[in-house]
């Protein structure tokens, strides 16, 4: 979970990393169409799009993650 609050935003974070830590903390975790991903967390919603063909997630949605998952008052 460092990973995604460390500053500056790193690169290279693997999607399955994230998507794991997700589940851990008991997110739900739907498909949508394409590569959207929808994601509930503590009653905060957002959709997010599963990166392809590359497997790291780039640093414009690790920083949406983390302000979702600060928003959902997940804390490192």
């Amino acid at each position: 979970m460092k990973d995604i609050f460390t500053k500056p935003v790193l690169s290279g974070v693997l999607w399955n990393d994230i998507e794991a830590l997700l589940i851990s903390i008991g997110a739900e975790i739907s498909e949508g169409r394409g590569s959207r991903v929808r994601i509930a967390l503590n009653g905060v919603r957002a959709v997010f799009h599963r990166p392809h063909p590359q497997k790291e997630t780039d640093k414009g949605s690790l920083s949406s993650m983390r302000r979702f998952l600060e928003t959902a008052g997940v804390k490192l």
